[in-house]
């Protein structure tokens, strides 16, 4: 490998992100308990934040919106604006949650800091994934943070390009087979797997990937003795 950039994605990579919006969730099937089971809510919640995803795209801000439609299809438009307004706190607190570092994660930045251009590659709102990024105290370790709209092939196409990098000089680290690995490896670069004890069900794919590019660890630490 002769690689330039380093890229990290940030949610359940660098830090502890799809736990608290597990215990969100959990709060707001409880909130709607009266109109349907747990699962049948918790269903309606993620069809509504997919048909979303074109409009709001990915973040806690999303989120918020696409619980307060789910909410209102549940009750057919009859909740009251006291449960719409408990729904806006359950996301402010959701945007208050503290910054955890994941196991490792500062070693293999220091470890890799000076020797590759680090940068973040990552999903969601903003402002949001710039607070948490400074709050975390890793924002030292890194060249560049892109908050990217989606991670399809041509998302990260335009990042290589503004890095002025070719893909063979890239190289991706997540904890999404399919918003991390894939798309990578379908341009030409190179992309590890760092799995996170929970996934979004939006991220699940459902074969096994086999690449001469792509690396699987239990740990994000393995990445410093691959390079």
């Amino acid at each position: 490998m002769s690689l330039k950039v380093i890229a990290f994605d940030a949610d359940d990579t660098l830090f502890v992100n799809e736990t608290y919006f597990l215990e969100t969730e959990e709060k707001f099937c409880e909130l709607m308990s009266d109109y349907l089971s747990h699962k049948s809510i918790s269903q309606e919640l993620f069809r509504i934040e997919i048909k979303n995803l074109p409009i709001y795209g990915y973040g806690i801000k999303a989120y918020i919106l696409s619980m307060i439609e789910a909410a209102m299809t549940i009750s057919d438009n009859t909740i009251p604006v006291e449960v719409v307004a408990k729904i806006i706190q359950y996301g402010k607190e959701l945007l208050e949650k503290p910054i955890v570092l994941l196991d490792g994660v500062e070693e293999t930045l220091e470890a890799l800091h000076g020797k590759y251009k680090l940068v973040v590659a990552t999903k969601g709102d903003l402002l949001d994934q710039r607070r948490k990024l400074h709050n975390s105290g890793l924002g030292k370790y890194f060249h560049h943070i892109e908050v990217m709209s989606d991670k399809q092939e041509q998302d990260y196409l335009d990042l290589i390009k503004r890095l002025e990098i070719q893909p063979s000089e890239f190289f991706m680290i997540g904890n999404s087979l399919k918003s991390d690995v894939l798309p990578v490896l379908g341009i030409g670069g190179y992309a590890a797997h760092v799995p996170f004890h929970t996934t979004w069900a939006h991220e699940k794919i459902d074969h096994e990937v086999k690449h001469v590019n792509f690396s699987a660890f239990e740990k994000i630490t393995e990445v410093i003795s691959l390079l």
